[in-house]
């Protein structure tokens, strides 16, 4: 419970253990088959949104890695409302071949969207294939392919929900205005007579080290080539975890970042670039990803990006490029603050973690990074040694390497 004074509003949070890397054994994206499955409503209701919408709320979910969360903003009177459609799903899904088959056409319909028929919609598959072995971060959270989804059998969906959709491993956070007392009454009134039972997870298999570069080559319908890089990083609780993502901000976290400044505004060598850190339990991904100008050969841009990074490495990271960053997560710590849904969803998250203490210790973490922690993190991690490289092409150039072979 995080109240907070003089608010209308109340967000709700509710945090289940399960995502992507739960999913089962030839059924990739099943968890995020699930948030779909979900808000066709729990036994007493015929649908989720619809009842929630009357008492003038509003609905979404997410499902990452390493979870699923299902958050409702709602009027602080109309708390009972979210609490009981919440309660009413968890206590059990309603169950019929043709809700799973009106869900797994929405799922196969977003699948063939974003995937197939978006440009670079697949990279991460190949980038995450190419860079995970044995953990099940390999395959995308919306699945390897459509077809596991949409082979999937009713009674799979009611294995997968008994199985993790309980509430000894579920974490809800309320945020906003109410009465820490009374509310806690209302979730124990919806939610203290739900059965507890066994999670079953399967063994995680972890990855090894990687020490040796690796990278590959796809072709599709794509405008113009672009560039992936995955540095083996951290997982959230690791000690590094703060400086890399002070690292992502700072080499490309804005229009004035290290990488960005060098190689976009100076040189003009990449139409866009990015950097990007991940929140996900283990060890993930440090990527970085452009898309050269359109005049400037792949090859060469590739070539002064990895030479740019090797400079920064010599050189150092300034003091002044840090205090930078560090004076923007205070904005954006503030503004989560601040924010409801922002609030509950983190409170959620860092109770997942085992960790909850966390949402008032993170700015101080991030304050307490040195130079030295930024500079041996760039030259631990930053290696090529430990990098999967995909770069993606356009069909056409497919049609000239066969040429020139």
């Amino acid at each position: 419970l995080a109240p907070q004074e003089n608010r209308s509003l109340i967000a709700s949070s509710l945090l289940y253990r399960v995502g992507s890397r739960n999913d089962p054994k030839g059924r990739t994206g099943f968890a995020h088959l699930f948030e779909h499955l979900m808000f066709a409503g729990g036994q007493s209701v015929d649908n989720f949104d619809e009842r929630l919408q009357a008492a003038g709320g509003d609905s979404n979910a997410f499902t990452s890695r390493d979870t699923t969360v299902y958050f409702n903003m709602v009027p602080s009177e109309n708390l009972d409302t979210a609490l009981w459609l919440e309660s009413d799903r968890m206590r059990g899904l309603k169950f019929s071949q043709k809700i799973l088959e009106t869900q797994q056409r929405v799922v196969v319909e977003e699948f063939k969207e974003t995937c197939l028929e978006e440009p670079y919609g697949d990279a991460e598959h190949h980038l995450y294939g190419l860079a995970f072995d044995q953990h099940p971060y390999r395959h995308p959270v919306i699945g390897e392919d459509f077809f596991q989804i949409e082979s999937a059998q009713l009674e799979e969906v009611k294995t997968f929900f008994y199985q993790y959709y309980r509430p000894n491993n579920a974490v809800l956070c309320l945020c906003g205005g109410f009465d820490p007392e009374i509310a806690l009454n209302k979730v124990r009134n919806y939610f203290g007579d739900i059965p507890s039972g066994p999670v079953d997870f399967e063994a995680i298999p972890q990855e090894l080290p990687q020490k040796a570069h690796k990278r590959k080559t796809v072709f599709g319908e794509v405008p113009s080539p672009a560039l992936y890089f995955g540095y083996r990083s951290v997982g959230r609780l690791h000690p590094d975890f703060h400086a890399l993502s002070v690292l992502s901000f700072l080499l490309g976290g804005g229009k004035s970042s290290l990488l960005r400044r060098r190689l976009m505004r100076e040189q003009e060598i990449f139409h866009s670039l990015s950097v990007g850190m991940s929140n996900s339990f283990d060890p993930d991904l440090f990527q970085i990803i452009g898309v050269p100008a359109e005049d400037v050969d792949h090859e060469r841009a590739r070539n002064l990006l990895l030479q740019t990074i090797e400079q920064v490495k010599q050189e150092g990271i300034p003091k002044q490029e840090m205090q930078k960053v560090i004076n923007r997560l205070e904005i954006i710590n503030y503004y989560n603050d601040v924010s409801l849904d922002s609030r509950a969803e983190e409170l959620c998250f860092f109770a997942a973690l085992g960790r909850p203490e966390m949402i008032n210790e993170e700015y101080e973490l991030f304050k307490s990074i040195s130079i030295d922690d930024l500079n041996r993190c760039l030259h631990h991690y930053l290696d090529l040694n430990h990098c999967s490289e995909l770069t993606y092409l356009p069909n056409q150039d497919a049609t000239i390497s066969a040429e020139a072979n």
